[in-house]
């Protein structure tokens, strides 16, 4: 077991099966030493979660939450690019977090703040990153929050 998966288990994190993509798209593409995963949604035990707007049928708290799902996604997709080892993770570049909410909410980072934390919880330094946390009037499925991710690889 590598250092990343033994992190993971030490957190009570066990990774999914990444998504299989739902167009025509794939989950992942690696160029060079970079590995751009596709948006991710909160699946949370092989079922969509985390329906709904932030603000108005979700909390700020669900939707970061829902932002965490989306990063335990994130590194299961990472996890296939890598060939099963986490280790090959440099460091995580950029994150980009669209949340589905109402017009007046503005706490969008604090939502995306999720998945951040987690990277930084999992990969330590290595997981500090770039970002952006934008308000969407509406996402796919209606779910709360969808992020897509840059790594470095070896």
């Amino acid at each position: 077991m590598g250092q990343i998966d033994a992190k993971l288990q030490q957190l009570g994190i066990t990774l999914p099966e990444p998504a299989a993509p739902v167009a025509n798209y794939v989950g992942y593409v690696i160029t060079g030493n970079l590995v751009f995963v596709s948006g991710q949604v909160p699946f949370k035990n092989g079922k969509l979660d985390y329906i709904g707007k932030v603000g108005r049928e979700l909390t700020l708290e669900q939707g970061a939450e829902a932002a965490r799902w989306c990063a335990i996604n994130i590194l299961a997709q990472v996890k296939a690019a890598c060939g099963g080892n986490l280790d090959r993770v440099k460091r995580c570049v950029k994150l980009g977090g669209f949340v589905n909410a109402v017009p007046e909410f503005t706490d969008h980072p604090k939502v995306i703040n999720g998945a951040s934390d987690l990277m930084v919880e999992v990969l330590g330094d290595k997981g500090r990153h770039a970002r952006f946390a934008l308000g969407a009037g509406s996402l796919p499925a209606n779910t709360a929050v969808e992020i897509d991710a840059v790594f470095e690889i070896a």
